[in-house]
């Protein structure tokens, strides 16, 4: 999915792309089958007759080798001016205007502590220079204006400072602390915008506030809804991508998917955030008085033991099977849209179902209009009954109505759930119980008591598992799943 979006938007901008088929030393090569694989590509995707005509190369980069024709052996001595000839003598060069005031669009944003923001751009006319005064520009206003601190251009995978640079570059440049993307920053004196950059509005939502659970407090160093409310004003900064709205004591974060929310989760949690999140929810739009969501198009690879399971799981998800390919090495190659609703908490329920096997990856299709819900596809679950430390003897008995997610010897509270049951419905489990003794037993029986190694859910899985009525609290040291109502009495009235 990820080359059939960048290859369209390359085409609707006209591009004439080259096309670079790397590692083919690797003893698993198919070149032949990715020649076609590529001409049918184009062929669905290209806009005239004249993006059909484009030029292959064929490349070892680990080694800096390219050719123009697929080589006899990778081992033929080459190097990597073929693909840099071609960039030059068939690539259009750059639109710039070296002469003229200077103009740059943010195209990125980047932090540190040490000089703060910096705002990522080409530097589409003119010069710069630190120490230039210049304005912020918007299509429809003037922001303001501000001082150019230092110019940084890049070197590698590094930045060095310039005192100067000009049109055609690609700068960093400090000093601007209200830029965003999309912006132009211009010669005071000329100020003049150019086309801002259009930004894809965020697909999921979730619930993200300070931890509410019997344990707060205990296992992070910034615990308060406003030392993380500091934190995601901090994220806003470089994010562009993510939103953030106050919702009581905690806050509504949306973003471009799971993937984009868990990095931001994940970070926060190893800086030392403790924190509470609910399941993600698809942000919809409204448009003629139509209620749209987001949809996603799913490329799936999977050996052909597992077919069966992954078109069933996409069947109960309604998705539409768009294209389906047999491979050389025995796996299934399958393509589905679907919508992101009903994409939520697949993932994690594949890889289990392939025994790891599964490769996955999905990109945004577009928005259409909502669907009917899908109906709950996971079993209940196991909840603490009461709050204590968990025995080996209640965990044996706890093993014939579920799969756990604790071992022995973890502290859990009242409403954690601790397993997923065999069943439909939600099991309230005393995980905390020890042997009662007596003249026919002695402690040291429980001895013998064998169990299976708990399952520990990573935090994309702990996130994909829960349901509507559930939080996942985020520590620096675990995470737990639990209910958002913790009282069972409560719970079972609210049904």
């Amino acid at each position: 999915p990820q080359t059939r979006f960048v290859l369209k938007k390359a085409l609707e901008l006209g591009l004439q792309p080259i096309v670079v088929i790397n590692k083919i030393d690797k003893p698993a090569a198919r070149i032949a089958e990715v020649e076609d694989e590529v001409a049918n590509l184009f062929l669905e995707l290209a806009t005239t007759d004249d993006q059909l005509q484009y030029r292959t190369y064929y490349a070892v980069g680990r080694d800096g080798k390219a050719w123009e024709a697929m080589p006899d052996s990778s081992a033929v001595d080459a190097n990597i001016e073929p693909i840099l000839a071609a960039i030059v003598d068939h690539m259009p060069a750059p639109k710039i205007a070296a002469d003229g005031s200077f103009q740059l669009l943010a195209t990125s944003l980047e932090w540190d502590n040490y000089a703060g923001k910096y705002v990522v751009g080409k530097i589409e006319r003119g010069t710069v220079g630190s120490g230039q005064q210049v304005a912020l520009l918007t299509e429809d206003a003037n922001l303001g204006s501000a001082k150019i601190d230092k110019v940084y251009v890049f070197k590698g995978l590094g930045k060095v400072e310039a005192n100067q640079a000009s049109a055609g570059e690609i700068v960093a440049v400090t000093g601007i602390k209200e830029a965003q993307i999309g912006q132009t920053i211009s010669d005071i004196n000329n100020p003049e915008a150019l086309p801002t950059i259009e930004l894809e509005p965020p697909t999921l939502s979730m619930y993200l506030g300070p931890n509410t659970s019997p344990l707060k407090g205990k296992e992070g160093e910034f615990t308060t809804s406003r030392q993380i409310g500091d934190r995601l004003n901090k994220e806003l900064e470089t994010n562009i991508g993510l939103k953030v709205d106050q919702e009581g004591i905690g806050f509504i974060i949306q973003g471009r998917g799971e993937l984009h929310l868990s990095v931001l989760i994940e970070t926060m949690r190893r800086e030392g955030f403790e924190f509470e999140v609910g399941r993600p929810q698809v942000v919809y739009q409204e448009k003629e008085g139509q209620k749209l969501e987001p949809f996603e198009e799913v490329a799936v690879e999977v050996p052909l033991e597992h077919a069966g399971v992954i078109q069933s799981e996409f069947g109960k998800r309604r998705a539409e099977l768009l294209d389906q390919q047999n491979m050389s090495d025995g796996t299934l190659r399958l393509r589905y849209v679907m919508a992101t609703r009903a994409l939520l908490g697949l993932r994690s329920l594949l890889i289990t179902a392939t025994k790891g096997t599964l490769i996955m990856s999905s990109v945004m299709h577009g928005y259409k209009p909502k669907t009917s819900d899908v109906p709950q596809q996971r079993n209940g679950v196991l909840i603490a009954w009461d709050q204590g430390t968990t025995t080996p003897y209640a965990l044996q008995n706890a093993e014939a109505r579920a799969t756990l997610y604790v071992g022995p010897g973890v502290t859990v509270y009242t409403g954690q759930v601790v397993g997923i049951t065999t069943g439909r419905d939600d099991l309230d489990f005393n995980v905390t119980k020890e042997k009662h003794l007596n003249n026919m037993r002695s402690k040291s029986s429980d001895g013998s008591v064998q169990l299976t190694p708990a399952i520990e859910l990573s935090l994309e899985q702990c996130i994909d598992f829960l349901e509507d009525d559930e939080l996942l609290e985020v520590t620096p040291q675990n995470l737990r799943l639990r209910k958002r109502e913790l009282d069972r009495n409560k719970r079972k009235r609210k049904k």
